[in-house]
């Protein structure tokens, strides 16, 4: 028998994440985040009287499988569910080993201010455990309803929340301000330019009208990569390869011009890490490369164990043939907040 030294908070969390790397089924890993939620303001000891006495289940959230699972941490047992789980734990994509261990951060993530599936403090305290030294806070903006997309008032709202959450961290890990923001159909971009004016980072990304005419997406494009607020550009085709969204083709559009326009305006041109995105495109990606385009290697995830998916953007990024040094990812915090700022 394995001594379990986590305890049951950390033993639970653990579960959800090692669950999201391996893109289990969401409603199963909630069950794990939700059980950690409701045990974390109580008494270490009056988790213990409940394991003991066995009526966990009756606290709101917790049934018999994650009840069983905090009986064991509490007893110091590892939980057969997490002792198959660790042998997954391992790089997910090996090829970029080399190049993983030097990004510092991520630029693309999202909380449950939007469609993310938790808080932001869960997100940056992951980051944290991950080696990160900075990840930016990308929800979504208001025209992506589906999404429950951040209007300027909530936006302003959330940039207090991460300035209390940074207040509390001292430095030793930053949580960066951004967003995700809708490139709309005539290339402006789908926030008031005093809030842009306010974040450090800026992805812009197609989320709707994907099969837009070439001419068009290609204008549409360009307009948004020259826009001063821009830093990103993010999933720049917007396919799926596979997942439980099904598929999708990718947008078409004259990528020598759009990567083009990066190249001249110094926007990163996005390597997503999602397995169900592989945006750019290999071909696509090796013009970017050969255009001179900076890149950024990003989770874009929805899900706390989901940051661990730069592995898979790291190992593209290393069969490209990318000089880690054009990787914006790699570059310590500073000289990162210089470049996003350089173009205001």
């Amino acid at each position: 028998m394995t001594t379990n030294d986590l305890g049951p908070v950390a033993t639970l969390r653990r579960i959800a994440f090692l669950m999201e790397r391996q893109r289990e089924e969401t409603r199963r890993i909630e069950a794990f985040r939700n059980a950690a939620r409701t045990i974390l303001p109580l008494a270490e000891q009056d988790v213990r009287r409940r394991a003991d006495a066995g009526t966990l289940t009756e606290l709101p959230g917790i049934g018999p499988s994650t009840a069983a699972v905090i009986t064991d941490a509490c007893n110091g047992v590892v939980p057969e569910r997490l002792v198959a789980l660790e042998q997954t734990a391992g790089p997910l994509a090996p090829a970029g080993e080399e190049l993983r261990a030097l990004l510092r951060g991520d630029l693309h993530s999202h909380s449950d201010w939007s469609d993310g599936g938790s808080p932001l403090e869960e997100m940056a305290m992951t980051a944290m455990e991950l080696g990160h030294d900075y990840l930016v806070l990308t929800d979504h903006s208001p025209r992506l309803r589906v999404a429950n997309g951040l209007s300027a008032e909530r936006l302003g709202r959330q940039l207090d929340v991460v300035d209390a959450v940074n207040e509390h961290l001292g430095g030793t890990f930053t949580l960066l301000k951004g967003i995700e923001v809708d490139i709309l159909d005539d290339g402006a971009l789908d926030q008031t330019p005093e809030m842009l004016g306010r974040l450090d980072v800026r992805v812009a990304s197609v989320h709707s009208r994907l099969r837009m005419e070439r001419d068009a997406m290609t204008r549409r494009m360009v307009a948004a990569v020259r826009s001063p607020h821009t830093n990103v550009l993010g999933h720049c085709t917007g396919r799926l390869v596979t997942g439980n969204r099904g598929t999708r083709p990718p947008s078409q559009f004259d990528a020598r011009a759009v990567f083009t326009a990066c190249a001249e305006e110094g926007v990163a041109v996005e390597i997503n890490s999602r397995p169900e995105r592989r945006d750019p495109p290999t071909a696509l990606l090796e013009l970017a490369r050969d255009l001179g385009c900076l890149f950024s290697i990003d989770s874009d995830a929805h899900a706390p164990g989901q940051l661990d998916m730069l592995d898979f953007g790291a190992a593209r990024a290393t069969e490209a043939g990318i000089d880690p040094d054009r990787i914006v990812t790699t570059w310590e915090r500073d000289r990162l907040l210089d470049w996003a700022a350089a173009r205001l």
